[in-house]
């Protein structure tokens, strides 16, 4: 299906609101935050709850593609700051879970808390491990089915849980736990299970220092002997230990649905950083009275002319190969490729294209005196989280020839 790249009128509203708040709400705090590195950023959470979440203006009846505007709303506010993009009081990656894997009764039942709670709330993601980073199915925390009190028992830790936080320790909030329910099972045994804030067993040992996004509190987290309900098992509750195959759950590839609804969002993020950093260049260049001639063959161009050129062609590519990826998850068809061409291509863009701003102004741009350094180092994570650049390659190639992960590794 063909993808019309004239806005409506809706996604035009959405974008000029975001980034209205993007300049006004994020970076003026931009910089405080980066420094004061794991302090709760109030002016913007409190900003975000009460206002922002309401979302932009809208017409009635205003056509939408919904989730390629999600990703609009992402690249306009990390154009602001995606540090504080990532602490907004949202379900964030345990929402995109819940959304994946559960169950229409459990998506009703564990969102509803973020449309009534009085204060801020935060979902996290509690994936990677020690020993279980791009390979996921080699998570090690276990989850045990105690009949007697039908809860499951959760026993492990996990590292690099954004929004971990907030949503293990405030009230209302939630973390997605992947764990493994039977080892011999491999892939088929790691289910994913809902876990509250503040449950018993699950305690906050700490937050990473970060080259950057330091407004993001990235969490490690401990379970021990941690209980939750049956029904907390993202799908199928009937699951029977050392049986997986019989649950009628999506099981592993259910929550692995999750990173094909994470990743254009990533990647849209990464957009935003990578335009944050190439419009500041250019707004520079015309201060300084340099054009740009877009209209001269390639050979006369100087050095500096190709570089800003080619910086807004790798910004441009990335943000349509979001765009696909974001509008077949509207459409409600298969986006397993697509996502991963959008989150390689992203992260290897604004990584190219924060690193060429810097160094196109110099000493100026190295300090930090201007946020361009900054954008530098926010850059580089989106090239890391929801699958590497290596990894989001390996799953390309999968798809294109048609190999299954045992072939092409």
């Amino acid at each position: 299906m063909p993808i019309s790249f004239e806005p409506t009128r809706n996604s035009v509203l959405a974008k000029q609101f975001y980034n209205d708040v993007a300049h006004d709400h994020m970076r003026p705090f931009s910089r405080k935050y980066d420094d004061a590195e794991h302090e709760l950023p109030t002016e913007w959470v409190d900003f975000w709850w009460e206002t922002g979440r309401q979302g932009p203006p809208s017409e009635a009846g205003g056509e939408g593609d919904g989730f390629v505007q999600t990703c609009i709303h992402a690249e306009e506010l990390c154009y602001g700051d995606a540090g504080l993009y990532l602490r907004m009081p949202t379900p964030s990656l345990g929402g995109s879970a819940v959304s994946a894997a559960g169950t229409k009764e459990q998506r009703s039942k564990f969102m509803a808390s973020f449309r009534s709670s009085p204060h801020p709330i935060w979902g996290a993601m509690a994936i990677t491990e020690a020993g279980a980073g791009s390979d996921a199915s080699a998570i090690e925390t276990t989850a045990d089915l105690d009949e007697d009190s039908d809860e499951w028992v959760l026993n492990g830790q996990k590292i690099f849980c954004t929004a971990g936080v907030g949503a293990s320790t405030v009230d209302g909030g939630f973390v997605v736990v992947w764990a493994t329910i039977d080892k011999s099972a491999g892939r088929g045994g790691i289910k994913s299970f809902v876990v509250p804030a503040n449950t018993p067993g699950m305690t906050l040992a700490g937050c990473e220092k970060k080259l950057g996004i330091r407004a993001s509190d990235t969490a490690t987290l401990i379970f021990e002997n941690c209980r939750v309900p049956r029904d907390h098992l993202l799908g199928s509750a009937e699951v029977k230990k050392r049986d997986p195959k019989k649950t009628g759950d999506k099981g592993f590839k259910g929550v692995l649905a999750t990173f094909d609804a994470s990743r254009p969002i990533v990647a849209a993020m990464a957009v935003g950083v990578g335009r944050a950093a190439l419009d500041f260049v250019k707004e520079e260049l015309e201060r300084q009275g340099i054009a740009l001639r877009y209209d001269a063959p390639p050979r006369e161009l100087t050095r500096l002319e190709a570089d800003v050129i080619e910086m807004e062609a790798e910004l441009q590519a990335a943000r349509l190969l979001t765009w696909r990826a974001a509008h077949l998850i509207s459409r409600g068809r298969p986006n397993n490729l697509e996502a991963s061409m959008a989150k390689a291509k992203a992260g290897l863009a604004v990584t190219r294209i924060t690193q060429k701003a810097v160094s196109i102004l110099g000493p100026i741009g190295y300090s930090c005196e201007l946020l361009v350094e900054k954008w530098m180092r926010d850059a580089k994570i989106n090239d890391i989280y929801e699958g590497t650049q290596q990894i989001n390659q390996l799953i390309v190639a999968r798809r294109i020839l048609g190999y299954p992960s045992s072939v092409l590794r």
